[in-house]
């Protein structure tokens, strides 16, 4: 049985062989273009994720604790997140409600 595919296979080699070099050039050309642009998309969306993230008031607001039990006492489930980024409740750090001599008092 072997015998006899090997003239069959040994035929359609020679048919192929022409059309391999060229075919292997452009897929490993193919490869390094898609190797380039998943890195490249990946950066583009870790640039994009990197500025939402910044977006996020907390650290900046007047309630934040910077405790990890307690991140913020006002909104607790969305501080440091994404949902958090337009805050109803934000207050600058700097904002007070107390007047002067009792901020100087603390």
């Amino acid at each position: 049985m072997l015998q006899l595919l090997h003239p069959l296979v040994r035929g359609l080699i020679h048919l192929i062989q022409p059309i391999l070099v060229p075919l292997c050039f452009g897929l490993a050309w193919l490869l390094v273009a898609l190797v380039f642009w998943s890195l490249w998309s990946a950066m583009r969306d870790a640039v994009s994720h990197a500025k939402q993230m910044h977006e996020i008031p907390c650290a900046d607001c007047q309630f934040f604790t910077n405790s990890h039990y307690l991140k913020c006492p006002v909104h607790p489930n969305t501080a440091l997140s994404t949902e958090a980024i337009n805050c109803p409740d934000y207050q600058a750090a700097s904002y007070s409600t107390l007047p002067d001599d009792e901020v100087a008092r603390r």
